[in-house]
């Protein structure tokens, strides 16, 4: 029976951050580069140099210094009432080029520390095994995930990790908005197209070995600890066609397909047929070895998560690009925009999670959606974010619309409980968190955390699973028939 007063009983409320976006650490205890280490200005706009300058700033050389204070962290989590905390494992803190045969035990300790922090306050993990932190060497060495030998470097480190953290994780993602290979390549694929000529052949060759890569993963999850859960991880803010004109429809369906497809084959198990005409009319022509379609079959991704963020539109025959919040279109004049320019659809959530759930019927789990915005401290010292508070109440009560709908939704975490680096720009003033942080935009500050007016209203949301929110808007809308009486 789906309660209409509450969320469902076992739900997984929690927030979402990324090593690369938080630890900082950068060169501790054994940790190698990734390829963010090498970027001062966000993965979307970053270009890989050759050396990373020792006097140059990168933000996420330091981050929010979470590697260090943790346990501080987490006991604010503790404190909102967290079920879950979404993060990543950083690749090169365990293999610091990415294909040593041996693992690095102080990275390994670190995980441990920080799993048991967590667990001790009722707090699940859940971990991404790549997310955007391609270790640098297997970018410069071998080009990234086109090549078919970091299938065998992935595997590795996941049988490392799955062995040694058997018995403190049980839901695990394999690669974070792996449909970004369209649009942010050297994210999710540790790739650089240097030849245009090459682009899609490169990214669907690319995306064949994440193919493989994430069911051997499955594979050796299903026999090192049984009873785990293998998600796919993808970006799905929605796109909507400008008009209703056809060419623009069915341009926009194709352009959604291009995310679908990695889904399609993550849950399906299986290559689309409409795969089939991308390849022929764009002469790509995939390296598949024996065996290799088989294990995609045999090992399919047990629930999906996602990121939503905001919607688009999309006319045909217009250039598609993207950043970290998905495929950037043309305005909706229905929809407001953040300060950041990102447009605020909450009912395109609900949307998605049909739109989703109805293809795969697989649970779903809502790891990223959250309000970038500017911080202003009062005169008292406190931090008023009502905007950030808005936003969310609007999209929880419209993905408790989807679960009255019938989708089955695993938990959501909010994107930055903490203020954490940008991971498209590498700003530390476009704030997430409920928890500000003292540093800004050049890398200055104290790194003090301090709660914001949304803290405490997350945590009574939780505390609550979700009824002072619903009860909110019952009472709102009761009011208002009222008045229009």
């Amino acid at each position: 029976m789906i309660s209409t007063t509450s969320f469902p009983e076992h739900f997984l409320w929690g927030g979402a951050i990324a090593a690369n976006q938080a630890e900082g650490a950068w060169n501790e205890d054994g940790r190698g580069p990734s390829i963010n280490d090498a970027l001062r200005h966000g993965i979307v706009n970053g270009v890989l140099n050759e050396a990373i300058d020792p006097n140059a700033y990168y933000p996420s050389h330091e981050a929010i210094d979470f590697y260090h204070r943790y346990k501080e962290d987490v006991a604010l989590f503790a404190e909102m009432g967290f079920k879950c905390l979404r993060t990543s494992i950083a690749w090169s803190r365990i293999f610091p080029n990415g294909d040593e045969q041996q693992p690095n035990e102080a990275g390994l300790q670190f995980y441990d520390n920080l799993f048991d922090e967590l667990l001790k306050h009722g707090i699940e993990p859940v971990i991404t095994i790549s997310h955007f932190e391609t270790p640098l060497h297997l970018v410069r060495e071998y080009g990234g995930w086109t090549n078919r030998k970091l299938v065998a470097f992935f595997t590795r480190y996941c049988e490392v990790i799955f062995k040694r953290y058997k018995s403190k994780v049980k839901y695990w993602m394999g690669f974070n908005e792996i449909n970004h290979m369209h649009t942010i390549p050297l994210a999710a694929g540790g790739i650089e197209l240097r030849n245009p000529e090459r682009k899609l052949q490169d990214i669907y060759q690319a995306s064949h070995h994440l193919f493989v890569a994430s069911a051997a993963a499955t594979k050796l999850l299903r026999e090192i600890i049984p009873g785990a859960r293998m998600g796919c991880m993808l970006s799905l803010s929605i796109i909507y066609p400008n008009s209703c004109h056809p060419d623009d429809v069915f341009e926009t369906y194709e352009l959604r397909r291009r995310s679908l497809f990695y889904s399609d084959v993550l849950l399906h198990g299986e290559y689309p047929r409409y795969a089939e005409r991308i390849f022929r009319e764009h002469g790509i022509e995939l390296a598949i070895e024996p065996g290799d379609l088989e294990l995609i079959r045999a090992y399919p991704a047990d629930y999906i998560g996602f990121s939503y963020y905001r919607s688009t539109t999309h006319k045909a025959g217009m250039p598609i690009l993207g950043n970290t919040g998905g495929i950037m279109g043309l305005d909706n004049p229905y929809l407001t925009k953040t300060s950041w320019g990102w447009p605020i659809d909450p009912k395109g959530l609900r949307y998605v999670c049909n739109e989703i759930y109805d293809r795969y019927r697989k649970p779903i789990f809502i790891v990223e959606n959250g309000f970038g915005d500017k911080d202003e401290i009062g005169a008292d010292g406190t931090i008023a974010d009502d905007s950030r508070m808005q936003y969310l109440n609007q999209h929880l009560l419209e993905l408790h619309q989807a679960i009255q709908d019938g989708c089955e939704i695993m938990g959501y975490t909010w994107w930055g409980p903490i203020d954490i680096v940008s991971a498209g720009t590498g700003e530390m003033n476009k704030r997430y968190g409920f928890i500000h942080v003292d540093k800004d935009n050049e890398g200055r500050g104290t790194l003090r955390r301090m709660k914001k007016k949304s803290f405490d209203w997350y945590r009574q949301i939780i505390a609550t699973n979700g009824e002072i929110l619903l009860k909110a808007k019952d009472d709102s809308d009761a009011n208002r028939a009222s008045t229009e009486q």
